[in-house]
């Protein structure tokens, strides 16, 4: 991986006011996954393929990296980013809707990460859930959402997106296939590994 391209591509999406994984939440995440064999990773929310270059560090050899995007301009700037950091062989980006695409889905993954569409949180995981190795990790970015998850926010602009976070929070946390933790990185980081039950 290229580093100077990665911080260039970094500055770029910034510059643009393009959300990606902020430093934090990708320090704590290589905690979780040094020691991981990653060999497939699902990531659920491309946008200029940031995050799924950062996440290429922890494949195996031949391990692979799918990402899914909707928005099609962001898909041609994930293919050039991806390019420019040299890790073509590494991520495949399916271009369409993750609510579409998720279900035709039959591989199993090491790593579900989860950065896309906040009302659609409980969808990704009940197909994250499927899609998942029975020692898997899945990862949800953003989790706390300014704030407005743990408070008692009911404006009308953010409720539906605040309400199913909460409804992902829930399952995470109530589930006996999860052991999760919520940390407070970030926007807020749900880590559900799942338990060998």
């Amino acid at each position: 991986m290229n580093k100077i391209e990665l911080e260039k591509i970094k500055q770029n999406a910034l510059n643009e006011h393009i959300p990606i994984i902020m430093d934090d939440t990708l320090n704590e995440i290589d905690l979780i996954l040094k020691n991981k064999k990653v060999n497939r990773f699902l990531e659920i929310g491309t946008a200029v393929g940031y995050s799924a270059i950062c996440f290429t560090k922890y494949l195996e050899e031949n391990g692979v990296i799918d990402t899914i995007e909707r928005d099609s301009l962001r898909v041609k700037q994930a293919l050039e980013n991806i390019k420019l950091a040299e890790v073509e062989d590494k991520i495949h980006i399916f271009e369409g809707d993750a609510v579409e695409i998720l279900p035709t889905l039959n591989e199993k993954y090491d790593v579900v990460f989860i950065d896309a569409a906040k009302g659609k949180y409980p969808f990704f995981l009940h197909e994250a859930t499927r899609l998942i190795k029975e020692d898997g990790i899945i990862l949800a970015d953003n989790v706390l959402y300014k704030g407005y998850v743990m408070s008692d926010y009911n404006k009308h602009k953010q409720r539906t997106a605040v309400t199913h976070l909460r409804e992902y929070l829930k399952e995470v946390k109530e589930n006996p296939k999860f052991d999760t933790q919520i940390l407070d990185v970030g926007d807020g980081l749900a880590v559900s590994k799942i338990k060998n039950i």
